[in-house]
């Protein structure tokens, strides 16, 4: 009887062991419920990857989270668990804390500021949590992967099509994003580059952070000073639309240009094509390719450090036909 009780008993522990292969390297997140979450596939899902948004006041990150959310919607092996932290640095800081100790499989963020989310982002390293990081950048490399387009070439490109227009002369407002990100950062140094050693005069220039009521309000200043503005420069497009309404409120709207990045089809497109921006820079949202290089590290597998998405510009002469790439 001794035989066949110890025979029956590695019968139990082969089979338990052949279960867990069959479910995979992630299935402690499987019956891990979070608020707020989907739960339609939790019974399917082996995989939570939890999704730190800085904000959603942006149409721009609106869009990030529904390409996350469309690409991982095709795996019914993926449980997504999203936070927004309302422009909230602190928030932010806590909603990663909250992945780590709710034991998520992997997370995605998109932060607020480099510096405060450096820490945090570490910690989850250090708990053997993989991080991709999207959009901006953190200080140092303590993460799995970082994807974005390269915003100082996007600056740089804006800055050459202004100068064209411009035929190297003109008085440009430059209304920035949260330069305590890089994006705003690296905008605005791109730019600045390019139109270096022109007669092209950056009048004015204010943080807008983002957020197209404050392009409104810093447009109204800019207006009230200056008589003569040839051209808007803003680091996304409700910051250039914001400009728009601005200048169109004091009736100036048609003796300036105004220049946009992202490009969302709804949004900075539908402008060049309703003639309301001149030209807008594509900022890839990189959702669908999160939960691409997700996978690749869930399942073992390496991806590269820094994935660099492409970019485009949509102006009037080429936007019925798609824009056209950044070289």
């Amino acid at each position: 009887m001794r035989k066949i009780k110890l025979r029956f008993g590695w019968i139990s522990v082969l089979t338990s062991l052949a279960t867990a292969l069959l479910v995979g390297s992630c299935s402690k997140s499987g019956s891990n419920e979070q608020p707020g979450t989907d739960t339609s596939k939790k019974a399917k899902a082996t995989c939570t990857i939890g999704m730190s948004q800085c904000n959603l006041g942006e149409p721009w990150r609106v869009q990030m989270n529904a390409d996350i959310k469309a690409a991982a919607d095709k795996r019914p092996d993926i449980k997504m668990v999203f936070k927004d932290a309302q422009n909230d640095t602190l928030k932010q800081r806590a909603h990663v804390e909250e992945f780590v100790s709710a034991g998520v499989d992997l997370i995605i963020i998109s932060p607020k500021e480099a510096a405060p989310l450096t820490e945090p982002v570490a910690k989850a390293m250090d708990a053997g949590i993989p991080v991709i990081v999207l959009d901006r950048k953190l200080l140092g490399d303590k993460f799995t992967c970082f994807i974005g387009a390269d915003n100082v070439k996007i600056g740089k490109a804006a800055g050459e099509w202004i100068k064209q227009k411009l035929d190297g002369k003109g008085k440009v407002v430059e209304l920035k994003g949260l330069m305590t990100s890089t994006p705003g950062q690296d905008r605005n140094r791109g730019f600045r580059e390019r139109i270096a050693g022109s007669s092209i005069e950056v009048i004015f220039e204010a943080d807008m952070k983002w957020l197209e009521p404050d392009a409104r309000k810093e447009m109204e200043s800019a207006l009230s000073r200056f008589n003569k503005i040839d051209l808007v420069y803003a680091h996304n497009d409700p910051g250039a639309h914001g400009a728009y309404l601005a200048a169109k409120a004091a009736g100036r709207e048609k003796g300036m240009m105004f220049v946009g990045i992202d490009a969302l089809p709804q949004e900075g497109v539908a402008y060049v094509q309703q003639g309301i921006l001149d030209a807008t820079f594509q900022y890839p949202t990189g959702g669908a390719e999160a939960i691409e290089a997700a996978l690749k590290i869930l399942k073992g597998g390496k991806v590269p450090k820094e994935i660099t998405l492409g970019s485009r510009v949509f102006d009037k002469q080429n936007v019925a036909s798609g824009g056209k790439a950044l070289d």
